[in-house]
């Protein structure tokens, strides 16, 4: 009996890594995009940031107007998010001395992942697709810890 389910493990492992092709070298990538997007503010390191996004990424959260107490969507694009990298911690005032940085893959396949990053204020949720080789963000969905922040 051990045998016969060592063997069909085996064979549920080699059908699934064939059918949704993502390898550890892939889980080590978009990992790696999404260390690129918090660290590049740590740092802070435009070229990583750039590194991390594809030109088209759009990151979103919900904010509050003040005049009218109404949420609405706020967007950021990849270009501002190559602008903030570069002068958001430029004084190394915004962040802790060791800043949080937990990444989870919620969700990968072969070119695409789910992945949420827990930092030190903040949650991503991020869209990453393997485009050319290279694993990118292209969507970004963000919340402060402490809602009332927004």
């Amino acid at each position: 009996m051990t045998i016969r389910f060592l063997f069909i493990t085996l064979i549920f492992i080699l059908v699934r890594n064939t059918i949704f092709g993502q390898t550890k070298q892939d889980s080590t990538e978009i990992r790696q995009a999404a260390l690129d997007y918090i660290e590049s503010q740590h740092l802070p390191n435009p070229s990583q940031m750039e590194r991390a996004l594809h030109p088209r990424m759009v990151k979103r959260t919900f904010w509050k107007d003040k005049a009218t107490g109404k949420d609405y969507l706020r967007e950021t694009s990849t270009e501002s998010m190559i602008l903030l990298a570069e002068s958001y911690n430029k004084n190394g005032d915004k962040f802790p001395s060791s800043p949080k940085k937990e990444v989870k893959i919620l969700d990968a396949s072969e070119r695409t992942a789910s992945v949420k990053l827990i930092a030190d204020e903040w949650i991503d949720y991020m869209h990453i697709v393997k485009l050319n080789g290279t694993w990118k963000i292209v969507n970004v969905l963000w919340q402060f810890n402490d809602t009332k922040q927004h």
